[in-house]
């Protein structure tokens, strides 16, 4: 594996911005991976790339992952999250190549754990995920993705084949100079428990989720 990616060769330490800090191989059940370390000294926060195969520069096929811990970590159905981040860690195996960027920080769309479950009980008591949001006088997305660009820009990647269903994503790594040549799908099967939140995604953050569609009679 290491010998496969010459872009993570050691660089010189920044003083500002995204210092990669380490590189080290990272054996997964979805394969076999490099965990490369960041130190984002804007903001204090410390991130991970994980890379797979050769990535080269060009449409690499790459997922911006943002840090969910009721649903990486606990299996939570509230979202999908967890299932996109092992949905994106099996495609990334099965091409061969490729990135998952997990962003800390961005837990809730970035307002943090305790608020994202604040938010989560107001959402019990029947307001949406953007209503929740803004009834406790937080933003709807916080989420800032200079990290993403320049982590991306570090392992040398030009321009990516985008896994997201967020155009927001796709908008905000073109402002932040990385190039994408596509945006792939990544569609998890709703369940009982998420089909509102999912829907309030699809009509009010305009993500393309047109698979709703399928279970339009569900409450």
């Amino acid at each position: 594996m290491t010998e496969n990616i010459g872009v993570l060769a050691k660089k010189p330490p920044q003083r500002t911005g995204v210092e990669r800090v380490v590189n080290v191989p990272l054996p997964t059940v979805y394969g076999k991976f490099q965990a490369v370390g960041y130190l984002d000294h804007d903001r204090g926060d410390e991130q991970v790339a994980l890379v797979h195969g050769d990535i080269g520069t060009d449409r690499v096929l790459t997922r911006l992952h943002s840090e969910c811990l009721t649903g990486d970590a606990f299996g939570s159905q509230h979202c999908e999250c967890g299932d996109q981040l092992a949905a994106a860690l099996r495609a990334v195996a099965a091409e061969g190549a490729g990135v998952v960027l997990y962003l800390r920080g961005h837990e809730g769309r970035g307002i943090g754990l305790l608020a994202k479950l604040r938010a989560m009980a107001l959402q019990a008591e029947g307001l949406d995920t953007v209503e929740a949001n803004l009834a406790l006088g937080l933003p709807v997305d916080a989420r800032d993705y200079g990290v993403a660009a320049g982590m991306l820009q570090d392992l040398g990647v030009r321009s990516v084949r985008l896994m997201s269903n967020n155009p927001r994503k796709h908008e905000a790594l073109v402002r932040h100079g990385v190039q994408v040549a596509e945006q792939v799908p990544l569609l998890i099967p709703p369940c009982e428990s998420n089909i509102t939140y999912l829907r309030t995604k699809r009509e009010r953050l305009d993500h393309d989720l047109p698979h709703l569609d399928a279970v339009a009679h569900w409450s």
